[in-house]
């Protein structure tokens, strides 16, 4: 278990004013695209703290020494088959614990993945009883903003580049993208089922972006409640006198969690609905441990 004291503070609110320009805030009255006045809010560039561990004292050290032993050799008997305990209070995990989170993404009891308050999609809960906590740093948006016939250029991921999954092994070269943006001026704001994250001329001063994340949650419809799927809206306002070309990229890795995106075997296969929309459908092999 982990503690912290991040969220002892005498102040209850955050009000939007103090986190966004009010100019800005008018912009995205019209689409809905600005962030309610009850919220928690962060900016991009402040550090999540790391949470201190839970700890026991002797005595009571003592008198879980019975539930020790048993929690020990279950977790022996798993791996001796080849399986993770679901817990495992013995093994230390590679991501420290840290207070990041944000809004988690899925409908109820359909597994869940957390995207935190920067950007970062993490806390991977797809495999009943298992949390993958690190997050895959592949899975981003990113902008290229082009003005004044292409003399002026932006391009960034929309995300600061102060993770701790950047410049690790592993990374596929994913440190070497574009991470230009400072977090100074972009905010996150958090009231489930939804969040906002706002760029307030991040990576170009001329252009407001708003992203709006919600997931189904509806109040006496259980079925639709429990969809395991999450929408992002972006709406794009060009405060600048010449015209903008503005491109949006996706990225996502076809992973579960971890580094099961580098099993190998997994298929992407492009699609289109009849409705006219296209995607890719992501085939993920999984191993099943017996």
């Amino acid at each position: 278990m982990v503690t912290s004291n991040i969220f002892h503070c005498r102040k209850h609110s955050w009000p939007p004013e103090e986190y966004i320009n009010r100019a800005t805030l008018q912009l995205f009255d019209f689409d809905s695209a600005a962030p309610p006045e009850t919220a928690w809010r962060r900016r991009l560039n402040s550090h999540a703290n790391y949470l201190k561990e839970f700890s026991v004292t002797f005595r009571e050290a003592i008198k879980m020494v019975s539930l020790g032993i048993r929690l020990w050799s279950y977790v022996r008997e798993e791996a001796s088959h080849g399986r993770k305990a679901p817990i495992d209070p013995f093994t230390r995990e590679s991501c420290k614990p840290s207070a990041s989170q944000g809004v988690p993404l899925g409908g109820m009891g359909s597994g869940c993945i957390s995207r935190g308050f920067r950007g970062e999609f993490r806390q991977w809960q797809i495999v009943p009883g298992i949390c993958e906590p690190s997050p895959v740093m592949a899975n981003q948006f990113s902008i290229f903003i082009s003005r004044d016939g292409g003399h002026k250029n932006y391009a960034s991921v929309l995300a600061p580049g102060q993770h701790e999954g950047l410049g690790k092994a592993g990374d596929q070269g994913i440190s070497s993208w574009g991470w230009n943006l400072s977090g100074q001026h972009s905010t996150y704001h958090a009231l489930f089922p939804r969040a906002w994250t706002i760029y307030d001329g991040e990576p170009d001063p001329e252009l407001k972006i708003s992203c709006r994340q919600i997931s189904p949650f509806i109040p006496h419809n259980y079925k639709d409640s429990s969809l395991p799927a999450a929408v992002f809206v972006y709406t794009l306002v060009n405060t600048g006198k010449e015209r903008a070309k503005v491109s949006l990229l996706f990225t996502w890795a076809n992973s579960i969690g971890g580094n099961s995106h580098l099993s190998g075997d997994h298929v992407n296969e492009p699609f289109i609905g009849k409705d006219g929309v296209g995607g890719v459908l992501l085939h993920h092999k999984q191993v099943i441990k017996p």
